[in-house]
């Protein structure tokens, strides 16, 4: 017997419904002079620069306290670092109109994301969560992060399905183990095209694909 067809679709942000964040933080590497990796590295590889990131991404330190503390570990100046690193982001449209296809053909679609803070930079203007999304979670309002499974609970719940009736879309692998955990299916997103491929699998094909 067949799956019957999930009714909910819960998306990552960055690197899902926009442009790549990685290729954006390298093109900020290349202008300010920096190597290729060193933001990656200092938010990722370095203890401190990797704590200070968890902490932002908590809700927990300022994005203007981020961008003077993390500007130190790159050596460069501090206006706007989020927004100078994030410059080059940019709506992805195959998967925000697919999104809404599967939205006007009837499927819950919501949004969860690690957040960044808002001010001086808000990496969500323009983008139209409030309105295009029937669910937004963002961790900065929850002092979580994913992949707390605590996160994900907050994000089922609010989404008015059962897990098993969802799925989910993150570019990071660690990021699918809780929503699997959970009872999601989950989809690793490398290209548009077969992202949207396997949740047509998954969701059936909206009558209004784009």
């Amino acid at each position: 017997m067949s799956q019957p067809r999930r009714q909910g679709l819960i998306l990552d942000f960055g690197g899902v419904l926009t442009t790549s964040v990685s290729g954006s933080a390298r093109a900020f590497c290349l202008r300010e002079g920096l190597a290729p990796d060193a933001f990656a590295d200092v938010v990722s590889a370095d203890p401190v620069g990797r704590e200070l990131f968890a902490d932002l991404e908590r809700g927990v330190l300022p994005q203007a306290e981020w961008n003077a503390r993390t500007a130190d570990l790159l050596g460069v100046d501090a206006t706007n670092l989020l927004g100078r690193v994030l410059a080059d982001v940019r709506p992805e449209p195959v998967l925000t109109g697919a999104a809404r296809a599967w939205r006007a053909a009837g499927v819950r679609v919501g949004v969860l994301s690690n957040s960044l803070g808002s001010t001086p930079f808000d990496p969500y203007e323009g983008h139209e969560l409030g309105t295009r999304y029937d669910v937004v979670v963002l961790s900065g309002d929850h002092h979580l992060r994913k992949p707390d499974p605590a996160l994900y609970a907050v994000m089922v719940e609010r989404m008015e399905l059962p897990a098993a009736a969802c799925v989910y879309v993150d570019d990071s692998a660690r990021n699918l183990t809780p929503a699997q955990d959970l009872g999601m299916a989950v989809v690793r997103h490398t290209d548009p095209a077969a992202t949207v491929a396997r949740l047509e699998e998954l969701l059936g094909v909206p009558p209004d694909t784009p």
